[in-house]
């Protein structure tokens, strides 16, 4: 499965996964908050084939594909990936991995009991590690090793080339407990995701030292701590080979060699076929084939699909006759045609033979797809157009255009900071509100977008003719004037009565009709101009405008100026760490109300939060929000973008180009489609997937992108970084962490740092709700549904495939036939 704009760095290990599954994205329908028993709603169940470790047969190897071979193996480097989870997370200790709810459960295998032991005056865990754990070399874990890594992530010293640090920086020392095997860690400030540190976990000889942890770990690890250990790492082959730990103290691995192999998405169905994969991930072409195949395998009637299959009975007799008429030039055209045809459907049929022998595992995974709004400049500054543009969504109906075929549930996410299943899942959608095409109009007509606004002269124009320059000094004049009496009348004592009230209003209607009157002069000239630049610009290479072609009253389309374009600091995974932001301490908050689940009691929450001035974010414009139920003063069905100030209301769509984006982009084009209904037009533009993250999501150059987060235990720790509101830099730059829809407030901020210093987790757990309502009402990231996770695995292989929430146990996977256990070439029959 391809993993397009996935950000290379994310706050956590969990974050370095794609950002964007291409061919995955949906939206859910803006749904008002759930009843309480949502909070326990349960999640997809993995589908990993489970067998009893008794019924796994010992030997083998196995080939799991991976995007790429992984550029560093150390898990706290900017570069680190997904693929550099997979090999850590069976070399390295991982003290408390996800279970299959999502939530932290302690490894036995690592540790006999972690627990807070003192809460006052200082926060202190205390670690009792298995009496039998030991690095591949013998040496015990030990505190020596938890020592090194937090002095090498705690962000004091700038030589070691860390990612991350949240959480490090608020311990304040590491000792030795009763005996070698207790580890006792003693926190400068409380920190309620002490769970989240020390995953992976590793030696001191790694840790120890900055050119160790900066180069040591990139392509090599010689002392680990799993079930498998590092045999090789080939960039030749794309290969990076484990085999079984003789030091493994736990129940022991039943695959000799585990093989993690770089295939490209566009190449894994060749590579199933081959036999040269057992697991890996696919998309849904590749999920129908197997299906397919499976199908066809079971009925033994002839292929209806592949190459060829369209072929109709009168085609085929004419390829005939060609290929044996009198032309000889034309026949041996269509001879060569027709034997190019036999071999692919051979190969096809071939193909898909060898496909019968695997399974579609299915669950959803455990990641998020949103819809990322950039509120830094343009139309997108004003949190009106942002909460349009959201309630114009049908949620329900995207999600199910994904996960419906898939036969998954297509449910709408209703929470940025925990997905369905997890603990403390609660719908908050409502804060912002219901799709609702009228109420979105109405947000749009209370900013100024207007159905003549593109064809209005701008307010602040400078340029003109003469006419024009002259009614604009008479209107300053005027202005100057009226503002001179107001002074003089104000010294006096006068007071305006109602009659002259009436009068005044009366001659600024007059004024306002003949500005008016003078716009709808320059209005054809203007719509011919426009008509020809936007023709020009619908047929640039992978460009369109959606609802703005050929329409009357558009503006041209404007390209970015890179002269004032915002240089932008998106460090990757743990920008948090390294950002003041971080070290902030929490300050009071008022607590949002339990039923502050509608649209005016959102409105009336973010009017709060913009009513302090900390709170405004750079560019934002001011504005209210037009009251719930109010109805909207644009007509029904918009024909056309709406407009203002002469320019019309076009969003730029960023989306990428790759082979294995296809629903992706369909996706988006729905998203423009809903769009269009409430005069919003986009410009999609279509990037190749290698830039789409780093060139634009990351540097912020798009109004809407669809991109994807994954799920995390430790929403106070991993969501900070995400929701953070950006800060100035003393460059002049924009410090906006992991945050790239730049959209933020202090309040969001301070809840982050209450619950990451709360140590009752249910106290946390409502911080954070209070805190994704907030979000919600903000309406920079709009959750669109939990992604699907598509598996093909070795109908022989147990205990893997898509594992939802829960971490692989990489000691339990293997064959359940004894006979392709023990023979590679029998596993090929």
């Amino acid at each position: 499965m391809s993993h397009v704009g996935v950000p290379r760095g994310t706050v956590r290990k969990r974050r370095s996964l794609a950002l964007l599954t291409a061919g995955v994205l949906t939206i859910p329908a803006l749904a008002g908050c759930s009843s309480d028993s949502e909070e326990t709603s349960r999640g997809v169940p993995q589908d990993i084939a489970p067998a009893a470790r008794d019924r796994v047969a010992d030997g083998s190897t196995v080939n799991w594909a991976v995007d790429a071979m992984p550029t560093t193996l150390n898990a706290f480097q900017a570069d680190a990936d997904s693929a550099t989870a997979k090999i850590t997370g069976a070399l390295l200790p991982t003290l408390f991995p996800m279970d299959a709810a999502g939530q932290p459960k302690l490894n036995p295998d690592y540790l006999e009991s972690a627990k807070i032991i003192e809460r006052e005056p200082k926060q202190v865990v205390l670690y009792k590690l298995n009496q039998q754990a030991v690095w591949s070399d013998g040496r015990e874990i030990g505190a020596p090793d938890f020592v090194a890594q937090w002095r090498a992530l705690s962000g004091k010293d700038s030589a070691f080339w860390t990612a991350r640090n949240a959480g490090y920086e608020r311990i304040e020392k590491i000792e030795r407990g009763a005996d070698d095997l207790q580890v006792r860690v003693t926190f400068a400030k409380p920190y309620a995701d002490w769970r989240s540190l020390f995953s992976p976990l590793y030696p001191k000889e790694i840790t120890g030292s900055p050119d160790t942890f900066n180069d040591g770990a990139r392509t090599a690890l010689k002392n680990t701590a799993g079930p498998f250990q590092l045999k090789s790492v080939s960039k030749a082959k794309g290969t990076v080979t484990l085999t079984r730990s003789p030091r493994w103290w736990g129940d022991k691995a039943k695959l000799d060699t585990l093989v993690f192999r770089a295939v490209a998405p566009e190449d894994r169905t060749k590579a199933l076929a081959d036999g040269t994969v057992h697991i890996t991930d696919v998309d849904a072409a590749t999920a129908d084939r197997i299906a397919l195949a499976l199908r066809d395998g079971s009925n033994g009637q002839p292929l209806t699909h592949g190459p060829g299959a369209d072929l109709t009975p009168a085609a085929a007799l004419r390829s005939w006759a060609l290929a044996h008429g009198s032309d000889e030039e034309q026949a041996e055209i269509a001879q060569a045609a027709r034997e190019k045809n036999r071999k692919a459907v051979v190969a096809y049929g071939a193909e898909q033979k060898a496909l019968r022998g695997y399974a579609v595992r299915k669950s959803l995974e455990p990641a998020y797809t949103q819809l990322a709004l950039n509120g830094e400049s343009g139309p997108l500054a004003d949190d009106r157009v942002r909460r349009a543009v959201a309630r114009a969504l049908d949620r329900q109906e995207l999600a199910e255009t994904v996960l419906k075929p898939l036969g998954l549930p297509a449910k709408p996410l209703g929470s940025h900071l925990a997905l369905a299943g997890q603990p403390g899942y609660k719908d908050g959608s409502g804060a912002l509100g219901d799709q609702n095409t009228k109420e979105a109009q109405a947000l749009l007509a209370d900013a100024g977008w207007t159905q003549g606004g593109a064809a209005e002269k701008p307010k602040d124009t400078k340029a003109g003719s003469e006419a024009e320059k002259k009614a604009d000094k008479d209107e300053a004049d005027k202005k100057k004037d009226a503002e001179g009496k107001a002074d003089t009348e104000d010294k006096e004592g006068t007071e305006k009565t109602e009659a002259e009230e009436r009068t005044t209003d009366k001659d600024e209607a007059e004024d306002k009709e003949k500005a008016d009157k003078t716009d709808k002069d320059e209005e054809k000239a203007d719509r011919a101009a426009v008509g020809s630049d936007d023709s020009a610009a619908s047929r640039a290479e992978g460009l369109y405008i959606v609802g703005q072609d050929d329409k009357p009253g558009a503006a041209p389309v404007q390209a970015p100026d890179a002269s004032t374009a915002t240089h932008v600091l998106a460090p990757s995974r743990a920008a948090a760490a390294q950002s003041l932001a971080l070290l902030r301490q929490a300050s009071a908050v008022s607590a949002v109300s339990e039923d502050g689940t509608t649209a005016e009691a959102a409105s009336k929450a973010t009017a709060q939060d913009k009513a302090t001035a900390q709170d405004k974010q750079p560019g934002g414009a001011a504005g209210a929000y037009a009251p719930l139920g109010t109805a909207a003063p644009a007509p029904a069905s918009v024909k056309g973008p709406l407009g203002k100030d002469g320019k019309t209301l076009t969003l730029r769509f960023v989306l990428p180009s790759g082979p294995g984006s296809q629903s992706l982009r369909g996706v988006g084009e729905r998203i423009a489609a809903m769009l269009e209904k409430i005069g919003i037009g986009t410009e999609i533009t279509k990037v190749p997937d290698e830039s789409y993250f780093k060139d634009h999501i990351a540097s912020g150059d798009y109004d809407l992108a669809l991109y994807s987060w994954p799920a995390t235990a430790y929403p106070a720790t991993d969501g900070r970084p995400i929701y953070a509101k950006p800060e100035p830099a003393t460059d002049g730059s924009l410090l906006v962490e992991q945050n790239y829809t730049r959209v933020g407030t202090d309040h969001i901020d301070q809840l982050f740092d209450q619950a990451v210093a709360e140590l009752d987790e249910k106290a946390a757990r409502e911080l954070m709700k209070q805190a994704d309502a907030r979000i919600w009402a903000a309406a920079g990231s709009i959750p669109l549904f939990q992604r699907p996770q598509l598996v093909a695995v070795d109908k022989k292989l147990a205990n893997v495939g898509a594992f939802g929430f829960a971490a692989p146990r990489y000691q339990d996977i293997g064959f359940t036939d004894r006979q392709a256990a023990g023979s590679p070439a029998d596993r090929k029959k």
